[in-house]
């Protein structure tokens, strides 16, 4: 494949948002909103594909010199990121599609920006323009997080926009530290480059602390449970799937190419892992409404992705990178479920529902099935990924293995329970008698009586049902896809063959 085609993979969908402003056809914006994520999926199978036997692609934009020109990279952890990250885009699409969300003004242009600024991040191998991409993909994201222009969602707005544009304040300071100490922001002439030079070391933890934020770590954590939770359904499993993810894959990506998997901090970040699990399993407890309990598994999941990165053997990385592919799709598939359930009896509050696993029974199937692979337990993606963090815990035969091991197995024991009562809230119990006949994103009305015809249509729990399928292919199909994980995890304890490709 020529590395020239890499940059098409911001353009395109950049160029089709500014398309979608200007065309204004419901049916033309349909059709781009999905295409576009769909193409990039089929790009990046094609890229996977061609890394089999070529391991670095990089191409110097305008053909400037290499360490002078902007550098768009892709190896095999880059295209995953982009297969994985595409494929929810266009499931989450599709479901603001069935919703009718994609009918209010300019969402499927704000929604083909982001998609374009986190294919972009993913791709640079320049610390400015990683800024510049996570930039990209924040500006139409505070649009979005208010999509329905309700008051608490604009209030809730402000929060995301006030932390990010300190965060983003927080990053570019690192950069220009980076710059000023090393002369350079190219990540391949920054390889190693930490180990001998104090100073750079210093620049690069700012940027790493930027990036923990924006990942959601505790405890820089508060932001994302009270935020996410306020967008609509759709809106949150696409951050989900976008927003924390990129800020994890820059942590993989810097940590391993500036550090060498060594930094002299590394006993910190080992104490912030295990209170990140901690913290969002038992935050769990505290809630009574669907999307926010997920909320705190998704902080529980960024502590169980970074535990691969605090252990960096090969073996602890793959199950990281697996475990956050697994994240990507299991989260998207329980936030969509749970907005078909809000769309249809108008909440999700544990108190405002009950039984639903006799009314809906396709709802409460794939539901469960989500949950076991939040949990771990098998037949489900999380069952392997939780088996690799452990194994590749154990394997260290450190302490600091010892210590995540058994904070993951006693944090997996928390979810589980934690999962048990969402369950028994929301599906198990008597049968509803009343319900709010309205959607979250229409408005508010009283409750009333729950005639026995009202049940979830499949049009709103198939997009939740596609992405649970994916992850029982995961599952199924965890022979194939370990190694390739296994050759993106290699591709971070060997940076020979990147900084060859970049700097040729």
């Amino acid at each position: 494949m020529n590395p020239a085609l890499l940059p098409l993979l911001l353009a395109v969908p950049l160029l089709a948002a500014g398309l979608l402003v200007i065309v204004r056809s419901r049916g033309v914006q349909r059709v781009v909103v999905l295409a576009v994520p769909a193409g990039t999926l089929v790009m990046a199978v094609l890229l996977l594909l061609e890394h089999r036997s070529v391991p670095v692609l990089a191409h110097q934009v305008g053909a400037f010199a290499p360490g002078v020109a902007i550098p768009f990279v892709s190896d095999t952890l880059a295209a995953l990121m982009l297969a994985v990250t595409s494929l929810a885009t266009l499931v989450a699409a599709w479901f603001l599609c069935v919703t009718g969300e994609d009918r209010y003004r300019f969402l499927p242009a704000l929604l083909l920006m982001l998609h374009g600024g986190v294919n972009g991040a993913f791709l640079t191998g320049d610390l400015f323009n990683l800024f510049v991409m996570v930039e990209v993909m924040l500006l139409p994201s505070y649009a979005l997080i208010a999509v329905t222009g309700t008051w608490r969602r604009l209030g809730i707005g402000r929060t995301f926009v006030v932390v990010n544009l300190v965060t983003s304040a927080l990053l570019l300071t690192g950069v220009g530290l980076v710059y000023a100490v090393a002369g350079t922001v190219n990540l391949a002439l920054l390889s190693d480059a930490a180990a001998d030079n104090p100073p750079l070391a210093l620049a690069a933890a700012v940027v790493l602390l930027a990036l923990s934020v924006k990942g959601a770590v505790v405890p820089v954590h508060g932001w994302l449970p009270q935020t996410y939770p306020a967008t609509s359904a759709g809106v949150m499993a696409l951050f989900s799937a976008l927003h924390t993810k990129v800020a994890l894959y820059a942590i993989y990506r810097i940590y391993a190419t500036v550090f060498d998997g060594h930094a002299p901090w590394a006993v910190v970040l080992v104490v912030l892992v295990v209170l990140t699990l901690g913290v969002g399993a038992w935050s769990t407890f505290g809630e009574h409404i669907i999307r926010r309990a997920l909320a705190w598994q998704m902080i529980a999941g960024v502590g169980h992705i970074l535990v691969g990165l605090t252990l960096f053997t090969a073996a602890s990385l793959a199950a990281g990178l697996f475990y956050m592919l697994h994240h990507i799709v299991t989260m998207g598939a329980l936030l969509l479920l749970a907005g078909a359930i809000e769309q249809v009896y108008g909440s999700g509050r544990y108190e405002r529902l009950s039984g639903l696993i006799h009314r809906d029974r396709a709802v409460a199937i794939l539901t469960a099935l989500g949950l076991l692979s939040l949990i771990g337990i098998p037949i489900s993606s999380g069952f392997f990924g939780k088996v690799a963090l452990i194994s590749a815990a154990a394997a260290t035969g450190t302490w600091q293995g010892w210590l995540l091991l058994s904070t993951v197995l006693v944090v997996s024991v928390l979810s589980l329970v934690a999962m048990q009562r969402l369950w028994a809230g929301v599906f198990w119990g008597p049968e509803m008698e009343t319900y709010r006949p309205d959607s979250p994103a229409t408005g508010r009305a009283a409750l009333a009586p729950l005639p026995q015809d009202v049940l979830i249509p499949a049009r709103l729990w198939l997009p939740g049902a596609t992405l649970v399928t994916v992850q029982l292919g995961m599952f199924f199909g965890a022979g194939t896809l370990m190694p390739l994980v296994a050759r993106a995890a290699q591709g971070l304890v060997d940076t020979g063959p990147y900084v060859e490709a970049v700097l040729r």
